[in-house]
Parts: C-alpha cells; sequence; structure tokens
C-alpha cells in the first residue's frame, strides 16, 4: 500500500481544503435497508451518492482535481469528455470553485443529459462522432491550448476524491466489514479501498461487474491491459475500456478482495426491488453492486455490509427498458 500513500494522504485531508461546500460536495446519508437486511440475513446499508449535489459521486473525483490545480490552470480553465456523470460532476465543480469549464460531448447527446451539464454553466462543444472520439478530441485540445483535462478515473486526485466516500463509510458506522462497489474504470472503488483499508484492514472489499461490461475484472485476470469486447448493458456508467497505462489497474489488484458479475435481468431485479422497497430510482450501475450482493447473499450472511449506490441518473428510456425486462 506504501507506493499509493500520496493518493491516500490526499484523500485523507480534502475535508481541510473546502472539500464540503454548500456549492458542492455532500455528505451523503447511509440508509440501512431493511428489505435486503431480511432477504440476505446481514445488516444492509445504503451509501447513497444517488443523493449527492449532481445525482452521482462523480463530483467528488472532479472536485479533488480542481482543488489541486495551481493558480494559472485555474485561470486557463479545464475540459473533459462525457456526456454522462462524470460531465455534470466536472461542471458542477468546476462552477462551485469559479473554474472556467468545456465539456466535449457526442452530437447525439439527449437533451436530458445536455440540460444537465448546461445548468451548471459550462460551455458544451459538440463532436460529430462517438463518445470515444469526444474524448479524442479533447484530449488533443488540451494539448494545443494548455487547459487541463480532467479524467474521468485515471488521476491520483480522481481516486482520492472518490476515496471520501469510504472515509465517510467507516464514521457513519465503523463495524462496517464488508463493502460492495460496482467497478468501471476503477477510480471510485480504487480511492474507496485505499482510505477503508487504511482504516481497517481486514474490511473486505467486493468488486461487482455487470457480464456485459467487465473490463477492469477481465484486466485483472489478465495482470494487464487488454481490450475487452463489451455489449450492452443497463450499467451504461460501467461501460468501456481501460485506458493504457492506466494506475487504477495496479490499485485495483491490490485493494478488490473478491468479483461477483451479475446480468442484466439481475440487474433490472435490483434496480426494480430499490424502487419498490425505498423509493429511489437507481441508475443501472449501482443496480449492479445491489444485484451482486443478492447473488452472494449466503457468503455475507451475519455480515456488516455496505452497497454504494454510486447515482441516481438514468433515462427515462433506460428506467422503463430496466422495468420492461423484470416484467418479462
Amino acid at each position: 500500500m506504501n507506493k499509493f500513500s500520496q493518493i491516500l494522504q490526499k484523500s485523507l485531508t480534502l475535508n481541510k481544503n473546502g472539500f464540503y461546500t454548500k456549492k458542492g460536495v455532500n455528505k451523503t446519508p447511509l440508509m440501512y435497508s431493511n428489505v435486503l437486511s431480511e432477504l440476505c440475513e446481514c445488516d444492509v446499508y445504503l451509501k447513497c451518492e444517488n443523493l449527492q449535489t449532481t445525482g452521482s459521486f462523480k463530483i467528488r473525483g472532479a472536485t479533488s482535481a480542481l482543488l489541486n490545480l495551481n493558480n494559472n490552470d485555474k485561470n486557463n480553465g479545464v475540459l473533459t469528455a462525457s456526456s454522462g456523470n462524470h460531465g455534470a460532476g466536472t461542471a458542477a465543480a468546476a462552477k462551485a470553485l469559479n473554474i472556467p469549464v468545456k465539456i466535449y460531448v457526442p452530437q447525439k447527446i439527449s437533451n436530458k443529459k445536455e440540460n444537465k451539464i448546461a445548468k451548471f454553466g459550462a460551455e458544451i462543444v459538440k463532436v460529430d462522432g462517438s463518445a470515444d472520439y469526444a474524448e479524442h478530441v479533447a484530449l488533443n485540445t488540451a494539448k494545443e491550448t494548455g487547459e487541463t483535462y480532467i479524467s474521468p478515473y485515471n488521476h491520483e486526485d480522481i481516486i482520492a476524491g472518490q476515496g471520501t466516500i469510504g472515509q465517510e463509510i467507516l464514521t457513519q458506522n465503523s463495524d462496517i466489514d464488508t463493502i460492495i462497489v460496482s467497478v468501471g474504470g476503477g477510480g471510485l472503488i480504487s480511492g474507496i479501498g485505499l482510505t477503508t483499508k487504511s482504516i481497517n484492514p481486514e474490511l473486505q472489499l467486493i468488486g461487482a461487474f455487470p457480464e456485459n461490461a467487465p473490463a477492469m475484472k477481465v484486466c485483472m485476470e489478465k495482470g494487464q491491459i487488454v481490450e475487452v469486447p463489451e455489449q450492452d448493458t443497463l450499467s451504461d456508467g460501467t461501460a468501456g475500456g481501460i485506458e493504457p497505462g492506466s494506475i487504477t489497474l495496479p490499485i485495483c489488484t491490490a485493494v478488490v478482495d473478491q468479483t461477483v458479475t451479475v446480468t442484466e435481468t439481475e440487474i433490472a431485479d435490483a434496480m426494480q426491488l430499490i424502487k419498490d422497497s425505498h423509493n429511489m430510482i437507481i441508475e443501472g450501475a449501482a443496480g449492479v453492486s445491489v444485484a451482486s450482493l443478492i447473488k452472494s447473499r449466503v457468503q455475507f450472511k451475519g455480515k456488516q455490509v455496505c452497497i454504494v449506490i454510486c447515482g441516481g441518473n438514468v433515462t427515462d428510456e433506460m428506467f422503463d427498458k430496466a422495468m420492461q425486462m423484470v416484467a418479462k
């Protein structure tokens, strides 16, 4: 863990640097779930990042990254590429810190997602092509203009920001012995793993993946970053490959104790369960972590389990699709 100590120290000291503000990051509640606790015969808590300022944990990493910029970089402005949670999180963090920001998005971005980013005052740059191409354009533009590119996961400050979730969980309930986190690029589980295991080395960290998009899981098994074929998934927030040289791979390898994969139907069932039992609409990525608990519940009997509900930003079309899967 020593080689990751710089990220850990950044995460542990963020609350001293204006991280939690009225305009920025919220300390989200840890909610006890009677339904899941009874179903799984353990004490289950939901860490509700769906109640975060932007409806997702992503604002934590973005705020951390922007706070750590020098004054010159802040004045030059930042940019990123994302039509989803990272775009909204970066836009919100930039607005709170009064930093100019541009968000590169695909031309075919949905109106709902575009409006969510725009309401934070970000300049939206539409690119004629895919989300991957928008990222390519944003990276090249940053090199030309001197603006700072904010990665969605592959950056020490991003990981440090996400790690504040782990600190909060164990402050809210020090008896938690298992945490389940959905995994995409690995920034979220890397940050949570570094912080929680520094407090309780015996804590079990479970990485949750959709069967249709298990990129980081495969890379961990291979011991290197490889291209992983993917299919469409309700968990669009965790879909996509791992960029070459990503620092999240070695961190995930060090902190993740077990992985679980779930089907699309299992994700949809979990989304409906949370809607029916807690009156919350959660996105597919959050459904992955809930589904992973249910699927593996025998091994968690008697445990104190926390599920990270990473976000609640899901389009009406995607949620309807999930509910139609449940109905079949």
